[in-house]
């Protein structure tokens, strides 16, 4: 398995950038479609818009400890997760609350990034399923998945 399986989508886009935009590029993609749009699963066993909210909030909550579990610790070992599974559970979760759980989040993760040196970039973590990464894979990491999501909305709310 490859160190960033959602760096295909990344394309040298900076991920700072990408990462910054993504809780407003939700937003204004959901604003305009209706409950029941947003609940809509494109196909049996795909995501509905409302699902892919709550996945994202799940990962942003993943990606905050990792982020810091990176910085605080010497190499440590990421725990990876079932999404899967985790999925299982989406139903309990409005679209209200996974946005404003994504948003907040994301953007603590933000004011943490600020803080990143070169150095740290550099620190290295290791994924069980993925082997030994560099801080900064996490980050690229989240802005290819980000992206990776958004199509997934877009292409939804637009009915394709």
């Amino acid at each position: 398995m490859e160190l960033n399986p959602y760096a295909v989508y990344l394309g040298g886009q900076d991920p700072i950038a990408v990462i910054t935009v993504t809780s407003e590029r939700l937003r204004s993609l959901i604003d305009p479609l209706s409950l029941t749009h947003i609940d809509c699963a494109p196909a049996l066993g795909k995501w509905s818009i409302r699902e892919i909210v709550a996945h994202l909030a799940d990962c942003e909550q993943v990606f905050s400890f990792r982020l810091r579990q990176a910085l605080a610790e010497e190499h440590p070992v990421i725990q990876p997760f079932d999404q899967t599974k985790w999925g299982a559970r989406y139903a309990a979760y409005d679209i209200a609350s996974g946005l404003a759980l994504f948003a907040a989040a994301r953007t603590w993760n933000l004011k943490l990034l600020t803080t990143v040196t070169e150095d740290d970039r550099h620190r290295p973590t290791t994924h069980p399923e993925r082997g030994t990464m560099p801080f900064w894979t996490i980050v690229e990491t989240m802005a290819g998945h980000d992206i990776n999501h958004l199509r997934q909305v877009e292409r939804i709310a637009s009915g394709a």
